[in-house]
């Protein structure tokens, strides 16, 4: 296995990016170069039907032209609220046409997250996807003084209203050429082009402005791979994250390059194989499912093929280690691995549609054996590693230079080095510009001398690879590459029942947010007391000596908190405010199982600091196996919400 082996585009993409001024810029060259060239396909009534560059430039002039009728100043912000669809680009390049800055936002957000979003953005329009979140954008609508048009890409079952207008219409505009010149010649490459709002370690989300520059920049360094005209990528991640809307979207407005939209999350596996990608970017929850399907067929076939596949799969493993080595296989070793290749590899790789010359993910780490087992197989993932304040990639792995376990090195264009404590600094033109209407949120991320600070520690290895080595900042990111602040799910569901002492969130590379629990030792005492379960006397006894030190363990007080946590009564309560909580955060937060600790959080084992902080560190590691068992074992802990498998 080298990684010369890499198949080569047939034909080379020519990129539009050198020499361009802003994201509108892309479209009308992309559209110039190749009009008839497939920008995308999509399902429609179970079939794929394509659209050309030329007509992605004629319905994007619409949504501008739509625009500037309305009023809109260049500079001013337009929201779009829904899942990734061909909608969202058009919505995004109408924006950029028209000069204006365009913002994403999830569509599983809470109403008050949304509000808070249109509101802090100050959006003049809001696209929607649909009834559901039209119906979340009235809502709130007396909050966002601002707002003025809500468009609706799907208006089935909805009624027309003054308020809303159908996307559609939109489309039907004419386009006044002229005037979109004029406006885009008044855009300034160093002016935002769009805001993308992230979570922060405490309070609401910041809106991390990105200029035209640092877009470009970025699209201008490239990963070091080869594009093909004949490539095409299944597009399935959200728009409103960097990663697909900068990494993904505009790196194929750039190059040329078709890709797919997925009719959703849960139809990728099987739609991978009619779409027969030869580009696949993805978060690595998509891998991890790969594999844990893979191995779950292996493990169910007839004993004789099992026992072919592990030779297999130890042959590939054993060829991964040479070649990380740098050292030569040898001829056995090459043979055993052609035999693997055709017998065993070759059918998984059929699976992806047969046609992949390559994987990016990134956005979370991903586990080594499946890493290590991907390679092994013939499918190269390059992990990348980056973040929305630095333009979405700054570190990649790359054909000729990959080292499993890191995130590769700086791509063109990036400074890195470590500060005192280990964190990663980062300095470029892809450095963002700042924080929207959040002054001092900015100067705290970029220090003296135009350093990022990534609020993530790292070491680098003699040859410049970046190896990701803990998380500075109180950050979740799942599995499925979303990040979440801790505290705002833990602050939601502890304000819901006063029986509630402490929450734990827990999530980092997992499917969905799980939680430790404890109960309030006053509030458990005196529940205790009116239940018979224990004497007043005693109940009293032990109020008062934790009313003394709040951080004592008076004997017998596990042993009472114990039994309130095994009783339904709490139990009940204990999942009743989880989903009250649940209810005023977006999908993703949402807390799905919960283990209720026998005790109250201590001291003594280093839990928490004398001021009743909870160490995130120590609880993640000393309650480790706890952890583990809640997404192992379905008999286990509380339930809150049921995943759809």
């Amino acid at each position: 296995m080298k990684l010369d082996d890499i198949r080569k585009p047939e034909i080379r993409t020519r990129p539009v990016s050198a020499g361009a001024r802003t994201i509108a810029d892309l479209l009308v060259r992309r559209a110039e170069i190749s009009p008839r060239r497939r920008a995308w396909r999509s399902k429609q009534a179970g079939r794929w039907v394509g659209t050309t560059w030329a007509d992605v430039r004629r319905q994007a002039a619409a949504v501008a032209s739509w625009l500037a009728s309305q009023g809109l100043e260049v500079g001013d912000k337009v929201l779009v609220v829904g899942s990734t669809r061909p909608q969202w680009c058009l919505c995004d390049l109408g924006g950029q046409l028209s000069g204006l800055v365009t913002i994403g936002a999830y569509p599983t957000l809470s109403q008050e997250q949304l509000a808070y979003v249109i509101d802090h953005s100050d959006s003049r329009v809001v696209f929607v996807e649909g009834a559901q979140a039209l119906a979340a954008v009235r809502a709130v609508r007396d909050q966002c003084p601002a707002l003025e048009r809500i468009v609706v890409w799907d208006t089935d079952g909805i009624d027309d209203a003054d308020d809303i207008i159908a996307f559609a219409q939109v489309l039907r505009t004419d386009s006044d050429e002229p005037q979109l010149a004029r406006r885009r010649e008044a855009v300034e490459p160093d002016a935002t082009a769009i805001i993308v709002y992230t979570s922060g370690t405490t309070g609401p989300p910041k809106g991390a402005m990105l200029s035209h520059t640092n877009i470009l920049a970025f699209l201008n360094a490239g990963m070091g791979l080869e594009f093909g005209e004949d490539d095409e990528s299944l597009t399935f991640l959200p728009m409103a994250h960097v990663a697909e809307r900068i990494a993904g979207f505009y790196m194929r407005l750039n190059m040329g390059t078709g890709t797919a939209f997925a009719s959703s999350i849960p139809a990728v596996l099987e739609e991978v194989k009619e779409v027969r990608p030869t580009l696949f970017g993805s978060v690595p929850r998509i891998f991890e499912k790969a594999y844990d399907r893979i191995q779950a067929q292996v493990d169910a076939a007839p004993a004789v093929r099992q026992r072919l596949f592990r030779w297999a799969e130890r042959v590939g493993l054993q060829m991964v280690d040479h070649w990380q080595r740098g050292e030569n296989a040898g001829l056995g070793l090459t043979l055993r691995y052609r035999v693997a290749d055709r017998v065993v590899y070759q059918r998984i790789r059929e699976a992806f549609g047969g046609r992949v010359r390559f994987f990016v993910t990134g956005a979370a780490p991903i586990p080594q054996p499946v890493l290590r087992f991907f390679w092994a197989v013939g499918f190269p993932i390059f992990e990348a590693y980056g973040q929305t304040e630095a333009t979405v990639i700054t570190h990649a792995n790359r054909p000729d230079q990959t080292r499993l376990g890191s995130v590769g090195k700086p791509v063109p264009g990036v400074q890195q080095r470590l500060a005192d404590d280990g964190e990663v600094l980062i300095r470029g033109s892809m450095v963002f510009r700042g924080y929207h209407k959040n002054p001092e949120a900015t100067d705290e991320a970029i220090g003296e001398g135009g350093w990022l600070h990534t609020g993530d520690i790292g070491r680098i290895d003699d040859e410049g690879y970046l190896f990701i080595v803990d998380r500075k900042k109180h950050i979740i990111i799942t599995a499925g590459g979303k990040n979440l602040t801790p505290a705002n799910i833990e602050n939601e569901i502890k304000s819901q029942d006063p029986m509630i002492s402490q929450v734990h969130a827990h999530g980092d590379r997992r499917p969905y947010v799980s939680a430790l629990m404890t109960l309030s030792p006053l509030d458990a005492i005196e529940w205790a007391r009116k239940q018979g379960m224990t004497t007043t006397a005693d109940a009293e006894q032990l109020r008062r000596a934790l009313m003394e030190d709040p951080l004592a363990r008076p004997p017998g007080l596990d042993t009472l908190l114990s039994s309130v946590g095994q009783r339904a009564e709490i139990r009940n309560r204990v999942v009743a405010a989880v989903r009250r909580g649940n209810a005023k955060l977006s999908k993703v937060e949402r807390v799905k199982r919960v283990v209720l600790l026998e005790r109250e959080l201590s001291l003594a084992e280093d839990e928490i600091t004398p001021t009743l902080k909870v160490k995130r560190k120590n609880i993640e590691r000393g309650f480790a196996d706890r952890f583990d068992r809640l997404y192992d074992d379905a008999a286990y802990g509380l339930t809150i919400e049921h995943r759809r498998p």
